[in-house]
Formats: structure tokens, sequence, C-alpha cells
């Protein structure tokens, strides 16, 4: 189907000098490669316009036809906190006590992780990642393509705003989530993705003792002969 000539806008982008390429993707890589996922949180309060800033940065993501099918809840209420807790504890009891296999077990070990979800109330938010199949308008289904990728990618953007805001993050996926769909009474249209709480670390926090994969182990260069 041809586009009309005014749906298009013109775009310039941003451009370094190679120099400066270099150095900004240098900074980033390291900046980045600090992050780290927290399970222990400071209930120090964070400004609420911090939160709908990353949220903003999250949803500039790229997804399917531009259809943006995601939404973002932020949970602050105490009340909401604890149920969340409470029903995700009672999911993770069940995969720790014969839902997951003892490989998996196994390699959750070193991590320290248990079925205790006390990050789920300790931190000032809770950011709970829908993903939206299809969307409803006037009552009419309306198809979302790639959906798990885009809202993947989405959540990608998220954790690099929350980082760069100084905040911590935990990408938590109790299984099944569908209790997350039912207390904040999402649409039908709506899955849950990704759980994830937001806040300062707590002024004793500990991380595991892990290194991340080098360069050699995660990229295949194929690069043509030079002439």
């Amino acid at each position: 189907m041809p586009k009309a000539e005014d749906s298009f806008i013109p775009y310039k982008g941003v451009r370094f000098s190679k120099a400066e390429m270099l150095q900004r993707s240098r900074e980033f890589c390291r900046y980045l490669g600090k992050r780290r996922t927290v399970r222990d949180y400071s209930d120090k309060p964070v400004p609420i316009e911090v939160i709908e800033n990353i949220i903003m940065t999250a949803s500039s993501a790229p997804s399917g036809a531009h259809k943006q099918p995601w939404t973002f809840c932020v949970v602050s209420d105490p009340k909401i906190k604890q149920k969340i807790r409470e029903a995700a504890e009672k999911e993770e009891y069940e995969n720790y006590h014969g839902r997951m296999s003892e490989e998996w077990l196994s390699d959750l070990a070193p991590l320290g992780t248990d079925w205790h979800k006390p990050f789920l109330e300790t931190a000032p938010y809770l950011i709970i990642v829908f993903k939206k199949a299809y969307d409803l308008v006037d009552g009419e289904k309306k198809k979302n393509y790639y959906v798990n990728e885009s809202v993947g990618l989405a959540t990608g953007f998220l954790l690099a705003a929350i980082h760069n805001a100084g905040l911590a993050s935990l990408t938590h996926t109790p299984s099944p989530m569908n209790f997350l769909q039912e207390i904040l009474q999402r649409p039908e249209n709506e899955r849950p993705f990704l759980l994830i709480p937001v806040g300062y670390p707590a002024e004793d926090a500990r991380v595991p003792n892990i290194t991340r994969k080098d360069l050699k182990d995660v990229m295949v260069l194929y690069e043509g002969v030079k002439e």
C-alpha cells in the first residue's frame, strides 16, 4: 500500500567523530557493565518523575508495526505490594519445592535465591511489564505483531534507564504470573511479562561474585576480504 508523502518527516540522526564515537561507546559499555541484579533494597523514596522518565525511555523502543504492545504498571501502594509478594511467594514456594528440576535448582544455587521475596515490599516501586497480544479499539480486536520481541526490547531499554538514573532493579519472573493480572485488574488483552522492583540498593546490599562472558564468547565477526 503506497504511503502518503506527508506521513514521513526528515531525519538527520546524531553524528559523532570516530574518536568521540569510540569514546562514547567505550564509556557506555563500562557504565552498563556496572549494572547488577539486586535483591536487597532500601525503602528510601524515589521521585515519581524519575520513574515516569524511565517508563517513557522504555516506551521509545522499536516495536512490530509500531504497535507499542506494552503497558507498564507502577505500584507504590504498600497494600498492593503486600498482595503481590504473598501471591509471588506462594508460586515460588511451589517452584522451589517440586516444579523446578534438580538441574535448575543447581544452576540457581550460586545465586543464593529462594522462594522468599521481601524486596517486593521493600523497594519503593514495582514496575510490572504487561504485553498486549492485541489492542482493543472500541471493543474490536486489533492484532499486534512480534509482541514478545517488542516487549523484550522495551524491557531492555527500561533496565538501562533504571541503571542510568542511579537505581537498582531485578527481573523477577514468578511462574505462573496470572496473579498479577488479577491483583492489578488488567484487561483481557494484557498478560504479565516481567515483575521489576526498582529502588536504591540497601546499604548492606550484596550481589553474587559472578563475571560476564568475554567478547570472544558472545560475538562472531563475518568480515569481508579487504582488497
